[in-house]
């Protein structure tokens, strides 16, 4: 099988054979000889069988776009995200845990009455889980009682954070001077400093214990072992995202969700579909890891659970990279969202951490967004990003379609 595009010289005679078509129709001539020729070779070309729009839309086995959405977000909001197709709600301000199942049910409804669905719930994992601290048995028990409770409201995914430290610190704004001049960049480096202090150097935040690697491991197999066969019974599916930035070290303390061999520390630790990831395009390469390869080990292993979707420029793997347009960085996006149309994956995609733009700059829609002052942009850069995600999502859509109807090699 030929995974690339059709060749120059293939697109030349679809055209050419296209154009006969049209023109001898147009002039009421009756095709014979070279011109049926022409006809039939245009009608076993790539994709024809495929009806466009209708079969490169969203459905039950493709992915589906989402953005950042409230529990009740207001009618501009909804209004605004779905006037770029986007239907799928990443749901940010969750209750407090133990949720009940009441309350989720009154939110999905609440979103589909306008709608909306529901890609996932975010959370971050308490501090009393992620260090072992007093009070985890009673915090892991909330969060069985909650993953109860979003399966019988019908949440499919409940994505969560796991860190001692988020290494913020290290985050700086880089304009573009060159093919996108002003642009800005969310540049991050270890060698930052802060208050003249390298971001590698600096001490742990107070309170906070020091703990190993495998400390740290040991707490986080426990929940994993605790939690994931409650989320399969129910129904959901756990999605993890890695540490982003993904130093080996944030202020002090290891962190244990920053490489590839750490992600597939966690999916061997339990055997569920329940126990998967946020797959992440940028992260992967930010750790020095082709993306498209590890979205496929994920795939065979049915583990991909949610995926952010954006791409990075790398300097030097977990160090120094800046987050840059989707069409400029490391990460292949179209053979990564093809791999996801592959495998037929059917969750949630966020097109993610848009670039600042002048527009949005001269606008003020940047001012919402938490990496405004370092490089982070407003809807400008969103519409962008959704665009650039959908268009890629469409492409892929047509070549393992028409592949598979016998478009392709």
């Amino acid at each position: 099988m030929n995974d690339g595009y059709p060749g120059a010289s293939s697109r030349r005679t679809f055209l050419k054979a296209g154009s006969t078509v049209a023109a001898a129709t147009a002039a009421g001539v009756g095709l014979g000889g070279g011109a049926a020729q022409a006809a039939e070779s245009a009608a076993t070309a790539p994709f024809p069988q495929l009806k466009w729009p209708d079969e490169v839309r969203e459905g039950a086995d493709t992915p589906k776009l989402c953005q950042w959405m409230s529990r009740n977000p207001d009618e501009a909001t909804v209004r605004r995200w779905r006037q770029a197709g986007i239907t799928g709600a990443l749901v940010t301000d969750v209750p407090e845990v133990p949720w009940k199942a009441a309350e989720l049910t009154a939110d999905r409804e609440r979103l589909e009455d306008q709608g909306m669905h529901v890609t996932a719930y975010l959370i971050s994992a308490p501090d009393a889980v992620v260090r072992g601290e007093d009070g985890r048995d009673k915090a892991i028990e909330d969060i069985k009682t909650s993953l109860k409770a979003a399966g019988e409201a019908g949440i499919p995914v409940v994505e969560y954070n796991w860190y001692v430290h988020r290494l913020f610190e290290g985050y700086y704004e880089e304009i573009d001077e060159g093919d996108r001049p002003g642009a800005g960049y969310t540049a991050f480096d270890l060698d930052h400093e802060v208050d003249g202090v390298k971001v590698r150097d600096l001490p742990r935040p107070d309170g906070v214990p020091a703990f190993t690697r495998e400390e740290l491991w040991e707490h986080y197999e426990h929940f994993l072992r605790e939690v994931m066969p409650v989320a399969e019974e129910a129904g959901v599916r756990m999605a993890v995202h890695p540490n982003d930035p993904p130093a080996a070290v944030s202020r002090g303390n290891p962190q244990i969700m920053g490489s590839v061999a750490d992600w597939k520390r966690m999916v061997e630790t339990v055997d569920s579909p329940a126990n998967g990831m946020t797959v992440h395009a940028g992260v992967t390469a930010e750790v020095g890891f082709d993306s498209v390869e590890f979205l496929r080990w994920m795939c065979a292993k049915d583990r991909v659970n949610h995926i952010h979707y954006r791409n990075v420029r790398v300097d030097e793997p977990r160090v120094k990279y800046a987050e840059v347009f989707p069409d400029t960085g490391e990460t292949d996006m179209f053979g990564f969202m093809r791999q996801l149309v592959r495998a037929g994956y059917p969750r949630g995609i966020l097109a993610e951490h848009p670039r600042a733009l002048d527009f949005d700059r001269e606008n003020g829609s940047i001012e919402d967004n938490q990496y405004k002052d370092v490089g982070g942009g407003g809807h400008g850069g969103e519409l962008y990003d959704t665009g650039y995600a959908r268009a890629m999502m469409q492409a892929a859509l047509i070549m393992e379609r028409g592949r598979k109807g016998g478009g392709l090699g």
